[in-house]
């Protein structure tokens, strides 16, 4: 990635576009097509066992489902091709080899919380969108680790046990009250939050850490937010609610377990590998901790004695979103996202998918396009995409200030298209560009040109070949209003079929010489002004022309695009 910043002018000739749109030349025609993104889904396998609800929703909705649970992973690649959308609980791993054999699939869902039983990275390089459902099960898992902390306080287990046996040991597991302790929440996202509020109905103090939280609205539920290095010494139980990453794997291990008040207490019921086991049992022993409640582990179903045959630890087997209702809430919900998906409503739960979540936005839909139609336009000037191909995205307007990560997505995939063998779509657009080399930057003026709201500028570089290309959204449609500085006369919409050409002659001329057949395939023409370096004209067309060389007498370059 390159860190240069290069500063560009202002577009200050924008601004010229609002009084001269009737300069623009319209020819009426039959109407473009509509640019809706939708993803076109016909046929959903259900990997692992769910509610039949998930089969239900998306059959109603016109989506042929087929449930087939329990596949090795042989059976999985040979069936996978024939499948649009995939859905899964946690059993199905959806691998690489997976990923790579599925040659239709545009979509996994995951009817649940965690992916990690999904490789992520290698289905956005595929282009396939990954999802989840976020809140489906998040009452169930908030439940369970509620009732795991008051087993923890009051050994209710193994109580229990002790009476199956027919002892009668009320001394040996004397409990403490939760009234007055402090509970420490790390990861303050839904899951943290409502544990929060049902302990502190129990008189607990909560405190809490959470990297995406700040202090101010961590205190609007009650929780004082604190580091994780601070939390250690005043915590008398621990309870975590984060994602299995680099930065949380073995986040409870020898050194902070010795940062612990003696005697804490601690609970996973997020994902197994954050505590690191092999240190919780050592502290188990030594009593630095004075008990654990676990319903995940590093390897499932455990198989390290030492921790599962302790006497000081609880143990479920992955039992947090093991409801009735969680499990009916969580197939409906994929199922609905699944149909919201494949009807351009919305990408609600998609993790990988940013820029298309926006492509579906009614408000930023016509951005994405611009960004696309851009990026493609720039690379038709500047030549195929090289290792040392650099491009610069600039937004202009407040209204643009957090644009950059979708419209770079945008730019890239339509300047990557014609380089990669992949089908280039906005979720594997930044991947495939990483890989060829193409190095983009992103910066943001707060101050849009004269008259117009927001614009976009990219400037694309290949090797001493640089050009600039600017545009907005007029309505809803995408507009190019600038190359190099040279502002077309009215705008020059960027969709359907077009043809774009500069020429030291007048481009009305280039125009006129196209009497015959290619005149009635022409919706509009609009042009730049004179300049010594000449001029740039712009066709809109009905369909492409059949022989656009025909023109390379009378321009200098001429180039012929399909949005």
């Amino acid at each position: 990635m390159i860190t240069t910043t290069w500063r560009i002018p202002p577009l200050f000739c924008l601004h010229r576009l609002f009084d001269l749109r009737r300069q623009t030349v319209f020819y009426p025609r039959k109407r473009l097509p509509s640019m809706k993104m939708a993803l076109s889904l016909k046929k959903v396998l259900i990997s692992d066992a769910m509610s039949p609800l998930c089969a239900e929703v998306l059959q109603a909705n016109g989506i042929v489902v087929e449930t087939k649970t329990k596949l090795t992973k042989e059976e999985l690649i040979a069936q996978i091709p024939n499948y649009d959308g995939l859905v899964v609980r946690s059993a199905t791993k959806v691998t690489t080899d997976v990923i790579n054999a599925a040659t239709n699939l545009k979509i996994i869902g995951r009817a649940g919380t965690g992916v990690d039983n999904i490789d992520i990275p290698a289905a956005s390089r595929k282009g396939v969108i990954v999802m989840n459902t976020p809140g489906g099960n998040t009452i169930s898992a908030v439940e369970h680790t509620c009732a795991l902390i008051c087993a923890l306080a009051r050994h209710i287990p193994q109580a229990h046990m002790s009476m199956r046996e027919g002892r009668w040991d009320r001394k040996e597991y004397m409990g403490t009250e939760l009234y007055g302790k402090t509970l420490a929440i790390i990861g303050l996202g839904r899951i943290g939050r409502e544990v929060a509020a049902r302990m502190q109905s129990f008189g607990m103090k909560t405190i809490g850490f959470d990297p995406l939280v700040s202090a101010e609205e961590a205190a609007e539920f009650n929780v004082r937010w604190l580091s994780v290095e601070d939390i250690w010494p005043v915590a008398d139980y621990i309870t975590v609610h984060v994602p299995l990453i680099p930065p949380t794997k073995g986040m409870l291990n020898d050194a902070s377990l010795a940062k612990c008040k003696k005697g804490v207490r601690v609970l996973n019921v997020a994902r197994g590998g954050i505590y690191d086991e092999d240190a919780l049992v050592r502290a188990l022993d030594s009593g630095q901790c004075g008990g654990a409640a676990l319903d995940v582990f590093v390897e499932e179903p455990p198989t390290k004695t030492s921790l599962t045959q302790h006497p000081n630890v609880i143990l479920t087997p992955h039992l947090g979103a093991s409801t009735k209702e969680a499990q009916i809430r969580v197939a409906e919900e994929i199922a609905q996202q699944f149909v919201d998906a494949s009807n351009g409503k919305s990408l609600f739960g998609a993790l990988n998918a940013q820029a298309l979540s926006n492509a579906l936005e009614p408000d930023t839909r016509p951005l994405v396009n611009l960004g696309q139609a851009l990026g493609l336009l720039a690379i038709s000037i500047v030549g195929s995409v090289k290792a040392d191909t650099k491009v610069q995205i600039i937004t202009y307007g407040d209204n643009l200030k957090d644009a950059g990560k979708y419209l770079s997505a945008a730019v890239l995939s339509g300047m990557v298209k014609s380089k990669s063998s992949s089908k280039v779509n906005l979720v594997n657009a930044p991947v495939l560009a990483k890989e060829i080399g193409l190095q983009a930057v992103t910066e943001h003026i707060e101050l849009a040109p004269s008259n117009l709201s927001n614009a976009v500028s990219v400037v694309a570089t290949a090797g001493a070949i640089s050009c600039k290309l600017s545009g907005t959204v007029m309505g809803t449609s995408p507009v190019l209003c600038e190359i190099d500085g040279s502002t077309f006369q009215g705008p020059a919409v960027l969709a359907g079929h077009l043809l774009l050409y500069k020429t030291q002659a007048a481009p009305a001329e280039v125009l006129a010489s196209l009497a015959g057949a290619g005149a009635n395939q022409i919706l509009s023409f609009t042009s730049t002004c004179g300049r010594t370096d000449g001029s740039w004209g712009y066709l809109q067309l009905v369909s492409p022309l059949p022989n656009p060389e025909s023109l390379n007498g009378q321009t200098t370059f001429t180039t012929q695009l399909s949005l």
